[in-house]
């Protein structure tokens, strides 16, 4: 999807069209979940600092989240998804790969399948969303993004080496900021640069994911399309534009990590018992610091509490933090209450 979050407010509320907006936070402090594309014009980005995003955009917007519709309106997708292909694995709430080798209608066609299915998400939900086809997951993904918004990209088998040769690494799934500024460092700039590397090479520099970065070098992705995928942890992270130092906004943005958190459990129908929160610093050190309950986490005011609790056992932070996250594990899977209904909080 276009930028899910601050479209559908975008389509919910006129006053907001064509305006810089920004999903999450407020002028003075807390960060931006989404931005629409007229905020995107002044460089603002999700995972941002709300001031800066102020710097960036004096006259934008700010606005609070609505998860609960958001989760109505991405289910009313997926329903589009599931009716021409039961392949659906969902990456987040606006995000999802599709498997149409034996699809349930349309034409012979995954490119014409990918255009019946925006012309379908446009007419139900007055939404637009981008599309990429190719033969894997990982050229589907970057393709996805290529043409944003309301974008189709298609990435042909004959297209492939060409297009991998010529795509900046930073462009590459699966490669972050990091990452790419370490592959800088070793003379990797393009796909090209990467291919020239040997898989025992990238594995010395970046451990298991040389393997993975080799394969897809060379265009090898063979993970499946998998729906039912089982999930060993819960979470989400972010990553900060600047260096964090303030403990209490750290707090803060803990808060809205713990909410997305919360709402992809609910999305899993997840409970869990044990709460890790990840620290990266400025000098890209990491610490986790984790705690197990007895009784399943199933609200969004329990991570937030024990979130806030890991943090508080960090007595200094002698260098800015650049990354967050916070994650659930020991999954009790599909917990549900003495009456059979899945126990949840809103």
């Amino acid at each position: 999807m276009d930028a899910f979050f601050a479209s559908v407010e975008q389509r919910d509320f006129p006053e907001y069209r064509g305006k810089p907006l920004a999903v999450g936070g407020s002028k003075e402090r807390g960060v931006v979940a989404a931005a629409s594309y007229e905020a995107r014009k002044y460089g603002v980005k999700s995972a941002m600092s709300s001031k800066m995003a102020y710097i960036k955009c004096p006259h934008i917007i700010f606005t609070k989240p609505r998860f609960e519709v958001y989760k109505e309106v991405s289910e009313q997708i997926r329903k589009i998804f599931r009716s021409y292909t039961d392949l659906v694995e969902p990456l987040s709430l606006d995000e999802a790969f599709l498997d149409v080798t034996h699809h349930k209608k349309g034409p012979s066609s995954a490119t014409l399948i990918a255009k019946e299915i925006k012309a379908a998400i446009t007419a139900e939900t007055g939404l637009t969303a981008s599309a990429g086809i190719s033969t894997n997951k990982f050229l589907a993904k970057v393709a996805s993004d290529y043409d944003k918004p309301n974008g189709l990209y298609v990435i042909l088998p004959e297209q492939v080496m060409s297009f991998i040769e010529s795509l900046l690494i930073e462009k590459f799934f699966g490669v972050g900021k990091v990452t790419a500024k370490k592959m800088h460092a070793l003379g990797i700039h393009v796909g090209k640069d990467l291919q020239s590397f040997s898989k025992l090479q990238l594995n010395q520099q970046f451990g298991k994911s040389g393997t993975y970065f080799h394969n897809i070098s060379k265009g090898i992705d063979d993970r499946p399309v998998r729906p039912d995928r089982v999930r060993k942890s819960v979470g989400a992270e972010q990553t900060f534009e600047k260096d964090v130092e303030d403990k209490e906004e750290l707090l803060e943005i803990l808060d809205t990590i713990a909410i997305r958190v919360m709402e992809r459990m609910q999305k899993g129908k997840h409970q869990g018992k044990t709460v890790t929160v990840k620290i990266k610093y400025s000098d890209f050190k990491v610490i986790t610091r984790s705690k197990s309950v007895s009784s399943s986490i199933s609200t969004e005011a329990e991570i937030i509490h024990h979130s806030h609790e890991l943090m508080n056992t960090i007595t200094s932070h002698p260098l800015g933090i650049r990354l967050l996250g916070i994650t659930i594990s020991n999954l009790d899977g599909d917990a549900k209450d003495n009456n059979g209904q899945f126990t949840l909080e809103f």
